[in-house]
């Protein structure tokens, strides 16, 4: 799963982006309107968490932006204690959750799952295919109900496709949906042909 994370207080940023790196979640930060608006016309996330006072703008514009844009991807809004009008706001704007700074990092985190079990996985936290399923709390992979060791790329890569059963998926949308901003720094994509094949032989082998 890829997250944006938009908020201007610097070590704030910091903070969610390296508990959510802990969780093998990949992140990209924003710290203020301009940079945050470029980047969900440019890419597509699962989830972006919003702080409503941003410095050259308001968060609740990111939100139309995203509601008109990527409609899918769930939003948290995040927001001082005198900011209530402004989450309420949010939420009618098609916001999912929001909280109230200062937060403790593991209820984001459970927060997070929530949304993502909500929006993606229809409340549930498995999701099957064939023989294989994911359980996305757990960030485990089992083939014919045996765990398989994944690398976070592998994951993401399995989970991508397992959300997008009916959709035509391209090399391209791999690299920009898993790596975001980096995927420019690549010289060509073998590493996602790489990637691909370490999957699909850990996943053949059971």
């Amino acid at each position: 799963m890829k997250i944006l994370i938009i908020e201007d207080n610097e070590s704030l940023n910091d903070a969610i982006f390296t508990s959510l790196n802990v969780e093998n979640y990949f992140c990209e930060k924003a710290n203020n309107y301009n940079l945050a608006s470029q980047k969900i016309n440019l890419y597509e996330y699962d989830v972006v968490i919003v702080d409503i006072n941003l410095p050259d703008g308001s968060g609740l514009d990111i939100i139309r932006e995203l509601k008109k844009t990527n409609p899918l991807t769930g939003i948290i809004v995040i927001s001082a204690r005198n900011s209530l009008n402004n989450k309420i706001e949010g939420i009618e704007l098609g916001a999912d959750d929001y909280l109230t700074k200062p937060f403790d990092m593991a209820e984001l985190i459970v927060r997070i799952k929530s949304l993502i079990r909500r929006r993606f996985l229809k409340g549930e936290n498995i999701i099957t295919i064939g023989d294989i399923s994911i359980n996305v709390d757990k960030r485990e992979v089992k083939v014919k109900n045996i765990e398989i060791e994944l690398t976070k790329s592998e994951y993401e890569i399995l989970l991508f496709l397992f959300l997008n059963p009916n959709r035509v998926i391209t090399k391209e949308s791999i690299a920009e949906h898993i790596w975001g901003d980096n995927m420019d720094l690549a010289d060509s994509f073998d590493f996602i042909y790489s990637h691909i094949k370490n999957l699909k032989k850990k996943i053949i082998s059971q």
